[in-house]
């Protein structure tokens, strides 16, 4: 008979006495002291230790970058912002949440597409990076900047003709939104020196959510070698080579966590490649689900169990308007389940086969099917691990009129 695949084991946070422990706060203490359910903790310790661990695989030089849209919580971010180089931001909004913090502007970049001219203008301004995503928005910055009697710092963002193997999301190697094609690069590097914008590098982000080393490493390698073609066209020395993340967290049944130590090795030669053609060129890596997401859990309360056909439900306070990922329509094609305990009965005297559902009018509100699970009563508290990445702001809070979840940083 086979074996049904295990969650890859949760041991970022202390059991005591079957609960669990967040910031040196029993989960449950926890709760009072936010207030109520439910609500996203985040423990500043274990992002403290994760910088440190990616610093200490990373070889000598490489810039660690924050891409905030993985977790924008001010808090949150402003911890962020004593740890790591630099700081990725993909609208206006979070670029003003960048701007408090105690980097200094150049240490902050703008990437996406759509770009509004109000943006452009604030960027400018700041004095960011800004990573154009295409022709017309180079043309659009120009005119911004000639207005506002400041030169653009640009970065060009540049679609490979390669992909992310084994990525979860691709950002590259096709027809796309994000960056401009391979081919259409030369020439535009032509008209942005024509231009007079202020030309600092290049960004090459391929995919994300990968928890293949080696697929990692050889898009890693891919992308210094395109930048190292393009040198010779560039109109200005390449100051920075941002190649990206895309470095995963194991969130379902059967996957394990990511070697790091074998990015590093093959990063490493890498580096000494770029420092031999270019070295004036500070290489950067933009991390942000692998930073965050291990750090976080949602909490959520049990309102009532409810046993339908032999099946048990428990019906809880929180759900897909909190955290759409869990519940597995944030890009899922085969729905899987997140890891999910009983918090305050984390292994429990007896088990049950068990749902978690929200108060949502939608069988989607689904954040466990058929779990493994403690039995559970009104009152007990849900947690949902990995949950330090695209829950909150990656959810439809406005869906059907509930409130929103609280968000702490321990």
């Amino acid at each position: 008979m086979m074996t049904r695949p295990q969650h890859a084991p949760m041991r970022q946070f202390a059991v005591r006495d079957d609960c669990l422990q967040i910031g040196g706060l029993p989960l449950t203490r926890l709760a009072q002291r936010v207030g109520g359910t439910p609500f996203y903790a985040y423990e500043r310790g274990h992002i403290g230790a994760r910088v440190a661990h990616v610093r200490t695989a990373l070889p000598d030089g490489v810039q660690l970058h924050y891409a905030m849209k993985a977790n924008p919580m001010p808090a949150l971010v402003q911890w962020m912002a004593s740890l790591v180089d630099g700081i990725d931001v993909a609208s206006g909004g979070e670029l003003k949440t960048a701007l408090d913090t105690v980097l200094p502007a150049h240490r902050i970049s703008f990437a996406g597409p759509g770009k509004s001219d109000g943006e452009l203008s604030c960027a400018v301004a700041a004095g960011v990076v800004i990573n154009l995503e295409s022709e017309a928005e180079m043309e659009r910055l120009a005119v911004i900047g000639a207005r506002l009697g400041q030169t653009p710092q640009v970065a060009l963002r540049i679609n490979p003709d390669f992909e992310l193997k084994h990525a979860g999301m691709k950002m590259g190697g096709g027809a796309g939104p994000f960056g401009v094609d391979e081919q259409r690069v030369p020439a535009m590097l032509s008209r942005l020196g024509q231009l007079g914008l202020d030309f600092v590098g290049f960004h090459i982000f391929s995919g994300s959510q990968n928890l293949s080393a080696a697929a990692i490493s050889e898009a890693q390698e891919h992308s210094v070698h395109l930048a190292l073609r393009l040198l010779g066209q560039a109109p200005a020395p390449l100051r920075l080579l941002n190649i990206g993340g895309g470095f995963g967290v194991p969130y379902f049944p059967g996957e394990q966590a990511l070697d790091l130590a074998l990015i590093g090795d093959k990063l490493e030669t890498l580096q000494q490649l770029l420092q031999r053609a270019s070295p004036a060129t500070t290489l950067v890596l933009e991390l942000g689900r692998y930073l965050v997401a291990e750090a976080g859990i949602y909490v959520c309360r049990v309102l009532e169990r409810k046993v339908s056909r032999g099946k048990v439900f428990l019906i809880t306070d929180g759900g897909l308007h909190h955290h759409l990922a869990a519940s597995g329509n944030f890009g899922q094609v085969i729905r899987k389940n997140y890891p999910v305990v009983i918090g305050n009965k984390v292994i429990g005297d007896t088990r049950e086969t068990a749902s978690v559902v929200g108060p949502l009018c939608t069988p989607l509100d689904l954040l466990a099917d058929q779990m493994d699970l403690a039995h559970a009563s009104p009152g007990d508290l849900v947690v949902v691990y990995q949950s330090g990445a695209y829950g909150l702001t990656a959810s439809p809070t406005a869906f059907l009129g509930h409130p929103a979840p609280s968000e702490v940083l321990l």
